[in-house]
C-alpha cells in the first residue's frame, strides 16, 4: 500500500502542473503584454487558449488512456506538456504564444484524467480512496497558491529581461522529474481487448468543444452577439450530431469514443450534476471576488492575491482534515461543508460592503476555502466511485469536462449579471450591489448541489 501512496505523488505532479498554469499567467499580464506589444483582445486570446485546449481534449485524453494505456498517455502528456511550455517561454509574439498555450491546454487535457483514472484503480476500497482524493484536493489547492505567487514571483525579477518568461520554463524541470519516475514507479493499465481509436470522434467533440469554450472564454459582456450566437449554435449542432453518432457506433459495435452506459450509473449522474453547479459557483466566484477588490474596494493587485491566498491555505487545510470527517459521518459531512460555504458566502456580502479592514477579508476567504476544500475532493468520489476499470478513463475525461465547462458558463453568465447590476458609471454601493446579486445566485447554486449531494445513496461515501 506504502508503494500506491509514492505511485499517487507521481501522478500528482500532473495535477499540480495542469492547475498551476491555469492560474500562473494571470499575474503576469502586464508584463507580458509590454514585453511582446499584445492588444488587450490578444491577451484575453492567450489567457482563454489554455482553457479552450483543456476543456476541448478532456475527454479524447481519458479514451486515449483507456485504449493504448493510461502510463503511456499521462507519460505522453507530461513530454508534449513540457515541449508546448518551451515554446510558450520562447514565444517572440502574441500569436506564438497563443497557439503554445493551446497546445499546453491539449496536453493537459491527456494527462489530466489519466490522474483520476489512476487514483480509482491504485485505491479501490472507499476509506483508501477517500485519502487518495483528500491529497488531490491537496493539490489543487498548492497548484492554486503556487501559480498565482510564481507568477507574481518571476514577473517582478529585475535581474532578468522579461523574467515572465520563466513561469513558463519553470515547468520543465517538473515535467522531467515526473517524466523519469512515472516511467520508473507506474504500471500500465487499459482495456484488456485491443479496441481501435475513433478518429472522427475526436474530431466531432474536439470541433464542437472548441466552438463552445472558444464562444464562451471570449463572450465577456457580448455573449448575445449575433456571432457568438451563431458560434453558439454551431457548436450544439456539433455536439448533438455527435451524440448520435455514437450512439449509432456504440449499438453497431464499432470504435466510440464516450460508452453512455457511463451514465446508467445514478451517482455518476448526481455527481457531474454537482459538480457543474459546485464549479459555476466557484469559478465565477473568484472572477466577482477579484474585479470587486480591485475596481470596487481599490485593493492592489498584488494585496488581493495576497489575500487570495488564505484563501488557498484554508483550501489545503481542509482537503487534509476532511477525509477524516467525510469517513466518519459520510455525506452528511460533505453536506455540512456546502451549508457552511453558503453561510460564509452571506457574511461576505455583510461584511463586504465598502471595508477594506483586511483582517476581515483574510479570515473570511481563508473560512470559504474551509468550506470549498472539505467539498471538492469528494465530488469526484461520489461520480466515479463503483464505476468499472474499463469505464474509467472515460469517466474521468467526462468528469472534468463537465467541470471546466461549467467553470467557464459560470465566469460569463454570472459575470454578465455581476455587470449589469453594475451599471455605466459605478459607485461602490454599485459594486456592492452586483456583488450581493452574483453571491446569491452562486448560493442558489449550492443549493442544487447539496440537494444532488442529498440524493446520493449511502453506500457510495458509507459511514464507518
Amino acid at each position: 500500500m506504502k508503494h500506491n501512496y509514492l505511485k499517487l505523488i507521481v501522478i500528482l505532479f500532473g495535477q499540480l502542473l495542469t492547475i498551476m498554469d491555469i492560474f500562473i499567467i494571470n499575474v503576469s499580464i502586464p508584463s507580458i503584454q509590454r514585453d511582446i506589444h499584445a492588444s488587450n483582445g490578444e491577451m484575453q486570446l492567450m489567457i482563454a487558449s489554455y482553457l479552450i485546449g483543456f476543456a476541448s481534449f478532456l475527454i479524447t485524453g481519458g479514451r486515449l488512456g483507456d485504449v493504448y494505456g493510461r502510463k503511456k498517455m499521462f507519460v505522453f502528456g507530461l513530454g508534449f506538456f513540457m515541449i508546448s511550455s518551451i515554446t510558450c517561454g520562447i514565444s517572440q509574439g502574441a500569436v506564438q504564444l497563443m497557439i503554445s498555450r493551446l497546445a499546453q491546454g491539449i496536453s493537459a487535457g491527456l494527462m489530466a484524467p489519466q490522474v483520476l483514472s489512476m487514483i480509482q484503480i491504485l485505491f479501490p476500497v472507499h476509506e483508501q480512496r477517500t485519502k487518495a482524493m483528500g491529497w488531490y484536493g491537496i493539490t489543487i489547492g498548492i497548484g492554486t497558491i503556487l501559480g498565482q505567487f510564481l507568477g507574481g514571483y518571476f514577473s517582478s525579477l529585475t535581474v532578468l529581461e522579461e523574467s515572465w518568461r520563466l513561469i513558463f520554463l519553470i515547468n520543465i524541470p517538473i515535467c522531467l522529474v515526473a517524466i523519469f519516475f512515472s516511467r520508473r514507479i507506474l504500471e500500465e493499465s487499459r482495456i484488456n481487448r485491443k479496441e481501435s481509436f475513433d478518429l472522427w470522434g475526436v474530431f466531432l467533440l474536439s470541433a464542437g468543444l472548441f466552438s463552445m469554450t472558444y464562444t464562451l472564454t471570449v463572450s465577456e459582456k457580448e455573449i448575445f452577439s449575433a456571432q457568438n450566437i451563431l458560434y453558439m449554435i454551431i457548436s450544439v449542432v456539433i455536439l448533438i450530431y455527435f451524440i448520435t453518432n455514437q450512439k449509432k457506433k456504440l449499438n453497431n459495435k464499432k470504435p466510440y469514443l464516450i460508452d453512455f452506459e457511463l451514465f446508467r450509473y445514478k451517482n455518476f449522474n448526481l455527481g457531474i450534476m454537482a459538480v457543474s453547479f459546485f464549479f459555476i459557483m466557484l469559478d465565477s466566484y473568484f472572477y466577482i471576488l477579484s474585479l470587486f477588490f480591485q475596481d470596487g474596494l481599490k485593493i492592489s493587485a498584488m494585496e488581493a492575491g495576497e489575500v487570495i491566498v488564505f484563501q488557498g491555505l484554508g483550501f489545503i487545510l481542509a482537503s487534509a482534515f476532511s477525509v477524516k470527517l467525510i469517513l466518519k459521518y459520510g455525506k452528511i459531512a460533505l453536506m455540512a461543508g456546502l451549508v457552511f460555504i453558503m453561510l460564509i458566502l452571506i457574511l461576505q456580502i455583510i461584511f463586504f460592503s465598502g471595508s477594506k479592514e483586511f483582517y476581515q477579508l483574510y479570515l473570511l476567504l481563508f473560512l470559504h476555502g474551509v468550506g470549498v476544500g472539505s467539498v471538492i475532493p469528494s465530488l469526484a468520489n461520489i461520480a466515479l466511485s463503483g464505476i468499472p476499470e474499463k469505464l474509467s478513463g472515460n469517466a474521468s475525461g467526462v468528469y472534468n469536462t463537465f467541470q471546466q465547462i461549467a467553470a467557464i458558463i459560470g465566469i460569463v453568465a454570472i459575470g454578465s449579471v455581476f455587470y449589469y447590476f453594475l451599471g455605466e458609471k459605478p459607485l461602490i454601493q454599485n459594486y456592492h450591489t452586483a456583488f450581493t446579486v452574483a453571491i446569491l445566485i452562486n448560493i442558489l447554486c449550492l443549493i442544487i448541489v447539496l440537494v444532488a449531494v442529498f440524493k446520493v445513496p449511502d453506500y457510495v461515501l458509507p459511514k464507518k
